[in-house]
């Protein structure tokens, strides 16, 4: 048993199998506590505040609000609460918002246990841990030429932000009271003028560009 106290964790992803395999992880190691849970990034905002944790293991890809939002609004509240990314996801424009949100590590989902464990310790004592694909990223980032501006219409920017917020298609053409069609038509633009191949990479991109608030 550890002399210390144990180290706080809170676990955010939307999907409870995961958080269960988790959970069961944390069990296995005595110095590491699990004192909450969340299922999406709003939960995990209002669940950081009330559960103070020391290192949240953050998923990025969530309804409500993800996990990049989610980072940047609890950092910005509780700067001794480290995050960790936690994804099944390795694009760019993730580990990109991710670390600029202020999570201090990125790490995959395949991950194993005893590194996953070192990486909550690493993160409670100030260190970052970087999954290889996250650590190349960064890499390109600092040899890639300046990112050209983004020329979004109006409308644009308004379904932009609707996809930030998570909604579909259909649910972005009910709120601004156009067709589905038109709306698959700008998010095509959008994805074109930002340059990325995804609503996801989209999203993330939009928020580490700061293109929408």
């Amino acid at each position: 048993m550890s002399e210390s106290a144990p180290i706080r964790v809170m676990l955010v992803d939307d999907h409870a199998v995961v958080r269960s395999g988790l959970s069961a992880f944390l069990m296995a190691f005595d110095d590491l506590e699990l004192v909450g849970e969340a299922e999406n990034g709003l939960q995990a905002v209002q669940r950081a505040a009330a559960f103070q944790p020391d290192v949240i293991l953050m998923d990025l890809v969530m309804p409500e609000m993800d996990g990049a939002a989610a980072t940047r609004l609890i950092r910005e509240a509780h700067p001794h609460i480290q995050v960790i990314a936690l994804t099944s996801f390795r694009e760019d424009a993730l580990v990109q918002a991710a670390l600029q949100a202020g999570a201090i590590s990125y790490l995959l989902k395949n991950v194993s246990a005893d590194d996953l464990a070192q990486a909550i310790r690493a993160a409670h004592a100030g260190r970052s841990t970087l999954a290889p694909e996250a650590a190349q990223v960064l890499i390109q980032a600092a040899t890639r030429p300046p990112v050209p501006a983004f020329e979004l219409t109006d409308r644009e920017r308004d379904v932009l932000i609707w996809m930030v917020r998570g909604l579909s298609n259909n649910e972005i053409a009910a709120k601004l009271v156009v067709s589905p069609s038109t709306v698959k038509f700008h998010v095509s633009n959008i994805l074109s003028k930002l340059g990325v191949s995804s609503r996801t990479e989209a999203v993330a991109f939009a928020l580490q560009q700061r293109l929408v608030e």
